[in-house]
């Protein structure tokens, strides 16, 4: 089993690729509540240059709570990581497998919601 879902986006920039997935992601009701900018903080703390990486800590607050609500330390697995690489001219953007991460957790209830917060992932990155 895959762990993420991929879209590589051919010559389009890893800052318009994030506008784009952020949208994308609020149509869905997903906001997104972390942000690290890898590039920046590989240079600032081990002086290493490397592509651009970004990765969005994204939540859809319905999804969250009903997930919390079956499983209440599932939130050591939240928020839902949307990541966006610079590779060859393009930017690719990968979202965790809600399904895939939560296998570990044997709760059938969590994992119809994880199916779901799935879908609603890939449509975003699909849409982007």
């Amino acid at each position: 089993m895959t762990y993420t879902y991929d879209r590589s986006l051919t010559g389009v920039s890893i800052d318009d690729a994030e506008m784009r997935v952020r949208d994308a992601l609020a149509e869905r009701g997903f906001g997104v509540l972390t942000e690290i900018d890898v590039k920046t903080t590989m240079k600032e703390k081990i002086d290493v240059d490397m592509n651009g990486y970004r990765i969005l800590g994204a939540c859809n607050p319905q999804m969250a709570h009903k997930a919390i609500g079956i499983e209440p330390r599932v939130g050591a697995m939240l928020p839902c990581n949307v990541i966006l690489r610079e590779v060859s001219g393009s930017t690719e953007i990968s979202c965790i497998d809600p399904v895939a991460s939560m296998q570990a957790i044997d709760n059938d209830q969590l994992h119809s919601v994880a199916g779901e917060v799935r879908e609603m992932l890939r449509e975003a990155v699909d849409a982007a």
